[in-house]
C-alpha cells in the first residue's frame, strides 16, 4: 500500500481513496458534471458495483430542479457515487444519510458546526457550503430500478464567488483549510456506509436548521407559512401552517424559500 500525506496536499488522490474506501475511485479531469459522468458509465455498462466519480471542477454541474451549481477548479468537492440497489427494496434515505455523513464529516475533522436546511442544503454560519443530489437509475432492458447515484458538491475553500452568489454562498474554510480535500471525501462515504441510517437520522434531526423555525414555501403556485415541526425517517417535513392545519411535505414537491425564528 502506498503512503500518501493526505492532509498536506490538496490534490485529489483516487487511488489513496481507493484503497481507503474499498471500491473503485475515478477522477475525470475534464468533467462538465459528475453525475454525467456516472450515467454515460451507466450506460456503458461499465458499473455493477460502488464506484466513486471525482472531477476538479466542473464546467455545467446542476442541483434539485436543474438548478445550476457553481463550481471553481480545485477550491471545491465534486463527486458522485453510484450504488447498485435491489429492485423491489425499498430505497434506504440516501439524501439525509449523505447530509449528515457531511456535517459529521466535517466536525470530526475540524470542529466547524455545520447544519442542515432540509433537504439536500449544507449550511455553515447562514451561508450555503455543500449541496446533494440523489437520482435513480433503470436497467436498459427491463426498465427498472437499478441504482442510485448521489451527487455532492462542497465549497471547500472557494476564493471568488460570482457577484449573485456572494451574499448566499459560503465556504467551509474562509482562510487556509486544516485538512485536505482527500480527508473530508474518505470519512464522509466511511461515515455513509458504516453507520446505520437511523442513526445518521438522528443528526440530521439534530443539526437540522428549520426544525422548530417559521418558514414559508410555494407548492404548485401557492405559498404556505408555518412552523416546521418535524422530519419523519422518510424526509418528509411536517409543518404547522398558521390556520393551525398540518402539512406533510415531500423532498420532491416543493422547496423552501425562506425562514425565520419564531
Amino acid at each position: 500500500m502506498t503512503k500518501r500525506n493526505t492532509l498536506c496536499t490538496d490534490k485529489l488522490d483516487p487511488l489513496w481513496l481507493q484503497e481507503q474506501l474499498g471500491f473503485a475511485v475515478t477522477l475525470i479531469e475534464k468533467s462538465q458534471s459528475t453525475q454525467q459522468d456516472t450515467k454515460r458509465a451507466k450506460e456503458k455498462g461499465e458499473l455493477n458495483s460502488p464506484h466513486l466519480f471525482l472531477a476538479n471542477n466542473q464546467t455545467a454541474a446542476v442541483g434539485r430542479f436543474s438548478r445550476p451549481f457553481f463550481a471553481s477548479n480545485n477550491q471545491g468537492i465534486y463527486m458522485s457515487l453510484y450504488l447498485p440497489v435491489k429492485t423491489q427494496k425499498k430505497l434506504p434515505t440516501y439524501t439525509l444519510m449523505v447530509a449528515s455523513s457531511i456535517v459529521k464529516a466535517i466536525w470530526r475533522l475540524t470542529q466547524i458546526d455545520t447544519q442542515i436546511k432540509w433537504v439536500n442544503d449544507i449550511y455553515r454560519d447562514g451561508k450555503k457550503i455543500a449541496g446533494i443530489l440523489t437520482e435513480t437509475t433503470t436497467h436498459p432492458k427491463t426498465g427498472q430500478r437499478d441504482g442510485v447515484i448521489i451527487g455532492v458538491g462542497i465549497n471547500f475553500a472557494i476564493t471568488t464567488f460570482p457577484k449573485e452568489l456572494e451574499h448566499k454562498a459560503g465556504n467551509l474554510f474562509e482562510g487556509t483549510p486544516t485538512i485536505s480535500r482527500n480527508a473530508l471525501i474518505k470519512e464522509i462515504w466511511h461515515l455513509f456506509l458504516s453507520v446505520p441510517e437511523h442513526d445518521l437520522i438522528k443528526v440530521y434531526k439534530e443539526k437540522s436548521l428549520v426544525l422548530g423555525r417559521r418558514i414559508c414555501f410555494n407548492e404548485n403556485g401557492t405559498v404556505f407559512t408555518g412552523e416546521a415541526l418535524d422530519i419523519l425517517n422518510s424526509g418528509t417535513l411536517v409543518v404547522k401552517l398558521n390556520n393551525d392545519k398540518v402539512k406533510y411535505l415531500s423532498s420532491g414537491e416543493i422547496s423552501l424559500s425562506s425562514w425565520s425564528n419564531l
